[in-house]
C-alpha cells in the first residue's frame, strides 16, 4: 500500500492549489478517502473524506467553501483543491484511506505573503 501526495508549494494568500494523492497497492474504488493536515505544533486534523463513488464529500467547517474533494477511480488518484488560501492553511497535508494502510509522506503547503 502507497500513497503518495504532491501539489503542495508556496501561495500567496488568495491563492490557489490542487494537491493530488496517487494511491497503489490496494482496491483503491473500495475506500472511502480523507484529506488531514498537521500545522506545527498542532494535531493532524481532518480536512475532509469522500466516498467511494465520489459522489459524496464532507469538508471541515474552516474550509467549507473553499476546499473541494474529489477522486478519480480510473486513475487512483484523490485531489483537494484549495481556493482561497489562508495563512491559517500552512500545514503539511496528507491523504489516507478510511480505515486502511499508512499515511503518505505527506506535501508542505505554505500561504505567505
Amino acid at each position: 500500500v502507497q500513497l503518495v501526495e504532491s501539489g503542495g508549494g508556496l501561495v500567496q494568500p488568495g491563492g490557489s492549489l490542487r494537491l493530488s494523492c496517487a494511491a497503489s497497492g490496494f482496491t483503491f474504488s473500495s475506500y472511502d478517502m480523507s484529506w488531514w493536515r498537521q500545522a506545527p505544533g498542532k494535531a493532524r486534523e481532518l480536512v475532509g473524506r469522500i466516498n467511494t463513488s465520489g459522489g459524496s464529500t464532507n469538508l471541515a467547517d474552516s474550509v467549507k467553501g473553499r476546499f473541494t474533494i474529489s477522486r478519480d477511480n480510473v486513475k487512483n488518484t484523490v485531489y483537494l483543491q484549495m481556493n482561497s488560501l489562508k495563512p491559517e492553511d500552512t500545514a503539511v497535508y496528507y491523504c489516507k484511506a478510511l480505515g486502511y494502510g499508512p499515511w503518505g509522506p505527506g506535501t508542505q503547503v505554505t500561504v505567505s505573503s
